[in-house]
């Protein structure tokens, strides 16, 4: 393989934002698995957010790429899997398997499509430098109507964003992108905006872990109550800062139940990471 951009490429990021700035150009926000496709001639490559490799999890769109993308190009979106009412984030999850005969299987059953919403080369040509203005308008040239890969709507109408973002929650669109028309493709730059739909809710803390330096809490693993009584785990918080790690160990240390320590569920993104997990006395909210 041998592009204007090569792989591995971080993808240039967002920043979050309470209401849709205006004088921008607006995209929903997909989600799904935001990836970087590498195309030359019968070479195709998928990389992850996190610059990981993807290809193997996605035959049926390693196919699709030869069959309905440029020659030479490098394309930045997201892989998505549809369903009859919305996009199933879990259906993509179950993709990161090691198996590659459950990735084939999963390929034919759950067939994922690409969402297209940048262009950072094409043939010899760099486009990273360009305004997206231009690269947005290349990528609509670029990529013709496909059965998998698409190009994401967009509009500079700031009422059509405010619209997308009322109506297409609970589709499996997370939200509006807003991007500068005159700006150029910044790899892991967070130089895009975001405005995400948010939800409240009141969680228990049911667990810690570690921080991998090994001071601190790094993640708090939270729950809510089902209908029955039994709590049930369904999600968690991070990214806190050294001294707020510290001062969650002091305040989730006493709540321990002995010694225990339980397995978590092995990542899929790093089989290598530790999930093992504190439980604790379901005090804290």
């Amino acid at each position: 393989m041998e592009l204007p951009v090569m792989p591995p490429v971080s993808p240039m990021l967002s920043k979050p934002v309470r209401e849709i700035p205006p004088g921008m150009s607006y995209e929903p926000k997909w989600d799904g698995f935001r990836t970087i496709c590498f195309r030359d001639g019968d070479e195709v490559e998928f990389g992850s957010r996190n610059e990981r490799p993807m290809t193997r999890y996605f035959p049926e769109l390693v196919a699709a790429a030869r069959a309905e993308l440029p020659q030479r190009c490098v394309v930045d979106g997201e892989i998505v899997i549809a369903t009859g009412t919305g996009l199933d984030f879990e259906a993509l999850q179950l993709r990161l398997h090691p198996a590659a005969s459950r990735v084939t299987m999963l390929a034919e059953q759950t067939p994922a499509a690409f969402i297209a919403f940048d262009l950072l080369a094409l043939g010899d040509d760099d486009l990273t430098g360009r305004a997206f203005s231009e690269r947005r308008a290349a990528l609509v040239d670029a990529l013709g109507p496909g059965p998998s890969f698409h190009v994401t709507p967009a509009t500079t109408d700031i009422a059509t964003a405010q619209r997308w973002f009322d109506e297409f929650e609970g589709a499996g669109l997370d939200g509006v992108i807003a991007k500068r028309l005159d700006g150029p493709y910044l790899p892991g730059k967070r130089e895009m905006v975001k405005v995400k739909h948010h939800r409240d809710a009141d969680c228990v803390a049911m667990g810690y872990r570690i921080h991998k330096s090994g001071e601190g809490v790094g993640s708090i693993l939270l729950g809510l109550y089902r209908p029955d009584g039994e709590l049930q785990m369904v999600g968690g918080a991070a990214s806190f800062t050294a001294k707020d790690r510290l001062k969650l160990l002091a305040e989730l240390e006493p709540l321990r139940l002995g010694d225990e320590v339980r397995e978590g569920d092995p990542s899929r993104w790093n089989s290598a990471a530790d999930k093992r997990w504190i439980p604790v006395r379901p005090e804290r909210v």
